[in-house]
């Protein structure tokens, strides 16, 4: 991946002015410009609108003159404000000189960058900045399709930042930083943070997302993934939202990642392994190829790194039709000469017949490295719907897997378990049937995961309260039903390992 070009896109504010940036922050905080500020503006209709690209109703909501209404008409929908209504809300003379600000027609003012209220997890009031055109609705917003562009916030940045595992760790590593939001929540948990990327456009708007956010500086570094690290450096977390599209070539350095197929997904993968401490996590977002003849879940284990543990969750598939017309659309293709989206239309599909690939999906990829002999890769599909922040989800089932390759069957069956919480039994045959046709156990949080369960398992997750060991409570099971108890501690430990591995059950103390 070489470098980006920038010649058209427009000058960027100086990211060597703390005390401007400073007093920009404490302005726009003054006047409310946050994201809760935003939803009590606008409302939530128009809210959720900006998140899909459309600024039409904000616009509408933002007619009035209070100083709230004039920050998202200037940062956000890049509107010209009048002079006379930026002066005594903003350090007017400050932001033209370092260049947050440009003189526009007569007496108007407009801003050089998009900035966009962001709150972190914890309520924290951040800004995330990006090029004019590319705050609101992150891909689907773009105003723009100059190669180095850089957006703002969209659905797979939100996606990753609740993903990630939010323990506290000495260091962090983002790779392709874009505008600097994955370091922002890094920088709450991680002593020092590096963030690299190709575009040198993409760092300088990073430095200026953390300056304006109040938040301290990272270590930024220009060059592809790994490419500017030492031979040495490792880290305890690592996170991407890499350029992933699959597409017949590198238009838009943000997307696209200039090698072909899902090469890169799987060469950042499979070189991430030498680049985490032990025990450290890696966290991607990913799309991978469904090539015709081979199994998409073996293709996935093939990337996973001697060492690590893998949990990989397919959440989407789309055939090569519908993905095509989504990145396509994604730049803005559909709406140029009709001659020239249908030849990029055939190239994509062109590219995708000569790979054999019939369909892409689209996931998480989570990786640690635990040093296991036998490495536990967990490859599923999950379309369903989950409940963010689910670091802590993921956290707990690597904590899972070691609690589980730790004990054989007969030191299982010697634990306690206890239901987890807000988990549901639901009955499922025929109406007036004298017994159920199958039992389904269903999580309220987290994955959410349904699982189906005989009635020894059902009988068995309903009376784990810690009191009693497996066996113990397998023993009195198989005297209620005339069992052999010997049989049944034989045959069960597999359906109790699922249960704990999947959430349903905990071990007690």
């Amino acid at each position: 991946m070489g470098g980006v070009s920038n010649a058209s896109l427009s000058p960027l504010p100086s990211a060597d002015r703390p005390d401007v940036t400073a007093r920009l922050r404490d302005a726009l905080l003054g006047a409310a410009f946050t994201a809760d500020g935003l939803l009590e503006l606008l409302g939530a209709p128009a809210y959720a609108a900006l998140a899909r690209g459309e600024t039409v109703p904000a616009l509408r909501a933002t007619r009035g003159d209070t100083p709230l209404e004039m920050l998202v008409r200037l940062f956000l929908l890049q509107q010209p404000v009048p002079h006379a209504r930026v002066e005594g809300v903003l350090p007017v003379a400050e932001c033209l000189e370092s260049g947050w600000l440009t003189r526009v027609g007569g007496d108007e003012l407009a801003a050089t960058v998009d900035v966009r209220p962001y709150g972190g997890l914890d309520g924290e009031d951040w800004f995330i900045v990006s090029d004019l055109g590319c705050a609101v609705g992150g891909a689907g917003g773009i105003g723009r399709r100059d190669e180095g562009v850089v957006l703002g916030v969209g659905g797979a940045s939100t996606t990753l930042a609740g993903l990630t595992v939010r323990t506290p760790v000495a260091s962090a590593l983002d790779l392709g930083t874009g505008s600097g939001i994955q370091v922002l929540h890094a920088a709450r948990h991680a002593t020092r943070v590096t963030a690299t990327d190709v575009n040198p456009r993409a760092l300088h708007i990073a430095a200026l997302t953390l300056a304006l956010s109040g938040a301290p500086a990272a270590d930024l570094r220009e060059g592809s993934l790994f490419e500017p690290l030492r031979d040495d450096e490792k880290y305890d977390l690592i996170v991407s939202n890499p350029p992933f599209v699959i597409s017949p070539g590198a238009r838009l350095t943000y997307r696209d990642g200039g090698m072909g197929g899902d090469d890169l997904c799987r060469s950042l993968v499979q070189q991430t392994g030498a680049r985490l401490n032990r025990g450290g996590f890696a966290q991607f977002l990913a799309n991978w190829q469904h090539v015709e003849g081979e199994d998409w879940q073996e293709r996935l284990r093939s990337w996973v790194p001697r060492g690590c543990d893998a949990w990989i969750v397919q959440r989407e598939v789309q055939d090569v039709t519908q993905y095509a017309e989504l990145w396509l659309r994604d730049a803005g293709d559909h709406r140029g000469d009709v001659a020239e989206y249908e030849a990029r239309y055939d190239a994509w599909l062109d590219e995708f017949e000569a790979r054999k690939v019939k369909a892409v999906g689209f996931g998480w990829i989570t990786l640690r490295k635990s040093g296991a002999a036998v490495p536990s890769i967990t490859v599923e599909e999950w379309p369903h719907p989950v409940e963010q922040p689910l670091g802590d989800t993921v956290r707990a089932h690597f904590e899972r897997l070691d609690y589980l390759r730790a004990r054989d069957d007969a030191a299982l069956l010697e634990e306690r378990f206890r239901l987890a919480a807000e988990v549901v039994q639901e009955q499922v045959g025929l109406p007036g049937a004298e017994d159920p046709e199958h039992v389904v156990l269903r999580q309220n949080r987290g994955m959410r995961r349904a699982t189906k369960v005989d009635t020894v398992g059902a009988g068995f997750a309903g009376v784990c309260d810690g009191s009693l060991t497996a066996g113990r409570i397998l023993d009195a099971i198989a005297q209620l039903v005339g069992e052999d108890p010997v049989l049944l501690r034989d045959r069960t430990p597999a359906q109790i390992r699922l249960l704990v591995e999947q959430g349903f059950l905990e071990p007690a103390g």
